[in-house]
């Protein structure tokens, strides 16, 4: 099947660079929205069976004017959240920052036993979202788009490429509404189609002011 991750639009939390990921979560702003409208408009000629949301609300924004173009309703994917980020929760302070970015790197590295302060390991952020990611291919859907977030979906589809993809793109941007494109399935992986890290309603929809945590791998930032 194909597998469209989309990720939310800009949301306040963006913004401020605090680490956002416990629900309900913050809102999108107004270039937020303006993203997901863009989103929809970009999307127009992608055949769509269902399009899904995390539990978190920007999701459900970022989602609803795709959904309305093809008059679908957006519906709940439990699993497909952000990586929590126990301790450093709301927190946008250099050692949060760098220490939720350096636990993810561990991840792509293949240190899956590491743990985020005060919450989910390596191990488990995969188990709960290859579960949703199953729940979806076992429907039977030809196609579908998932709304989610930057550091999970970075992480989830490096992770679950198949063995002949070479090394992943795990650590190029990834802004809001960046878009990445996979066919396959969970048991003989998954094929790359396109890694759209900028905006893909169009790069002047990028906030390059915004401190946005996720955006970037890099902890040194």
């Amino acid at each position: 099947m194909r597998l469209l991750l989309l990720r939310h639009g800009q949301t306040h939390a963006n913004v401020s660079g605090e680490l956002d990921t416990a629900h309900p979560g913050v809102e999108l702003t107004d270039l937020g929205h303006t993203q997901a409208r863009a989103a929809a408009r970009a999307l127009a000629d992608e055949h769509l069976d269902v399009v899904h949301v995390s539990s978190r609300v920007r999701t459900h924004q970022t989602a609803l004017p795709t959904a309305e173009a093809r008059s679908l309703t957006p519906e709940l994917l439990e699993g497909i959240e952000e990586i929590q980020a126990g301790d450093f929760e709301m927190r946008n302070d250099h050692d949060a920052v760098h220490g939720y970015i350096a636990t993810v790197a561990a991840w792509i590295d293949g240190d899956l036993g590491a743990r985020m302060p005060g919450a989910e390991t390596g191990h488990e952020f995969l188990e709960r979202y290859d579960a949703a990611v199953r729940r979806v291919v076992d429907v039977g859907h030809g196609a579908a788009l998932l709304v989610s977030h930057g550091a999970a979906m970075r992480t989830w589809a490096s992770s679950r490429l198949a063995a002949d993809q070479g090394t992943p793109p795990a650590t190029e941007p990834l802004h809001n509404t960046a878009l990445i494109v996979l066919d396959g399935d969970p048991d003989a992986g998954w094929r790359l189609v396109s890694w759209h890290g900028e905006p893909v309603g169009g790069r002047f929809l990028e906030d390059e002011q915004a401190a946005d945590p996720t955006a970037d791998l890099d902890p040194d930032d």
